[in-house]
């Protein structure tokens, strides 16, 4: 009778979380103004936030290809079923978490590119350019993980038009420190840049402490290696 009655209790336990994940996920997206929807809502996106940043984890263990969802809940610490009154598949956390990264990553490129750095001399562009890139690589690994080799539509799309922004933004600041390059060269040295930083960043991501600095010295050292002879100008102040 013991056991049975611990088994009720502990049953009864768990049908209240999921009961109340329930509701949480129904006012998630509440419009309502009264403070009870406000609070329900509040507790609903902080469960959305634990579950995206336990997917974050799992992916970047496993890769995206073998993460499941029940990896992710067993992460979060919840049930898949309250896992699933949140998001109906991987695809769709995969969708939401690399959405957010996206979003962070093409604020952080605006930041590297500030008109200010770019008048700085090649060296000190170089750090103030490729720095909070890989600053902000390291401090989420996930958007490594999901950006290659996920396959996931919605994320592969958004990942193309911030390749191709990049690759853009690299252009511009050529352009004004080779003004004599054609169009033609300017698209390959940018390509080649930004090979050479992607390739990098596998190294630095690998390491930590005293080894990723050196990668990350190692990765300035040859941009300035490889730049340095085609600078013919410096931008105006």
């Amino acid at each position: 009778m013991g056991k049975n009655t611990e088994k009720g209790t502990k049953g009864s336990a768990t049908d209240t979380a999921d009961i109340a994940d329930t509701a949480d996920a129904a006012d998630a997206t509440d419009t309502g103004t009264t403070a009870t929807p406000r609070r329900r809502q509040a507790r609903g996106e902080r469960r959305i936030s634990q579950l995206l940043a336990a997917a974050a984890g799992v992916f970047c263990r496993t890769g995206y290809a073998s993460a499941s969802t029940n990896a992710i809940a067993r992460e979060a610490g919840v049930s898949p079923g309250t896992l699933y009154q949140y998001f109906p598949n991987k695809e769709a956390i995969a969708v939401e978490l690399g959405g957010q990264l996206l979003q962070r990553a093409h604020e952080t490129h605006g930041q590297a590119f500030r008109p200010e750095n770019l008048q700085r001399p090649l060296p000190e562009l170089l750090d103030a350019v490729l720095d909070p890139v890989i600053a902000f690589n390291c401090e989420n690994p996930a958007f490594w993980a999901l950006m290659h080799g996920t396959g996931v539509p919605g994320i592969a799309h958004e990942h193309e038009e911030l390749h191709a922004g990049l690759l853009a933004r690299i252009e511009a600041v050529l352009r004004d420190f080779c003004p004599e390059a054609s169009t033609h060269e300017l698209a390959h040295i940018s390509n080649m840049i930004l090979g050479i930083f992607k390739s990098s960043l596998d190294l630095i991501l690998a390491h930590e402490g005293e080894e990723r600095a050196a990668y990350t010295a190692e990765l300035k050292t040859v941009l300035l290696r490889y730049l340095e002879p085609m600078m013919t100008t410096t931008p105006p102040r």
